[in-house]
């Protein structure tokens, strides 16, 4: 059972799986991604009831971009059809968006501006969507904005891996699906993990109490001991 005390505020999903549950059906993969609006709107739903403030979706990488075109197009017409304010407005729902939004379609780009307008006023939880999103570009973009900020000058620095202290040491390739996607890279530092073999369509709110019930499970140490945290909650 759920603890309805202990709740995480901020619920962060890789909507993972959509054309490969398309693909044992025998289907295209379209209908996968149209199955898995489906599951959003479920999932919004509950996380509003139990409480969640902040639910982040990762919905289109920058990597992407790199897919078939008939899917790409297929996905922001998906986008734009699945954007209907009764969703947020019968949730209370807020609407955001995050990434690097100016390489969507005008169309795409214009919904998603009227949606955050219609829904800036609802307050019972916030929905984020990352759409042309990658961490990495978040992060050379943030660090972009200081030095444009701070010096008013801009410079190149797409080249930061190379000032990383591991610059140089390759990156390990991983098989399977236990991997974060280049997905809120920085903002997870103290985040639970947790992975499911679930794909995304069939994640419903039975799949998504079970991930709370994980959650509730453990311990949150931030760096320090058991003893350590143990006696600051007595």
């Amino acid at each position: 059972m759920i603890e309805t005390n202990n709740i995480p505020q901020h619920i962060a999903i890789i909507m993972d799986g959509n054309g490969r549950w398309a693909n044992e059906r025998g289907k295209e993969r379209s209908f996968g991604h149209q199955a898995g609006v489906e599951a959003v709107r479920k999932i919004t739903a509950e996380c509003t009831r139990l409480g969640v403030k902040y639910l982040t979706l990762y919905t289109f990488s920058t990597e992407n971009w790199g897919r078939p075109a008939d899917e790409v197009a297929a996905l922001m017409g998906l986008v734009l059809s699945s954007l209907e304010d009764e969703v947020f407005m019968k949730n209370n729902v807020r609407f955001r968006v995050i990434g690097d939004v100016k390489r969507l379609p005008d169309a795409v780009q214009q919904k998603l501006r009227e949606t955050e307008e219609h829904t800036a006023k609802n307050d019972a939880m916030t929905m984020v969507v990352a759409l042309s999103y990658s961490s990495r570009w978040e992060i050379t973009e943030a660090v972009r904005q200081i030095i444009q900020d701070l010096h008013d000058q801009r410079e190149d620095i797409t080249r930061t891996l190379e000032f990383w202290k591991t610059g140089g040491i390759r990156a390990e390739d991983t098989g399977g699906e236990l991997r974060i996607s280049n997905y809120l890279l920085w903002q997870i530092a103290y985040s639970e993990l947790y992975f499911c073999d679930t794909y995304w369509p069939d994640f419903d709110e039975a799949a998504l109490h079970k991930a709370i019930e994980s959650y509730q499970k453990r311990q949150r140490r931030y760096g320090k001991t058991e003893e350590q945290v143990e006696a600051e909650e007595k």
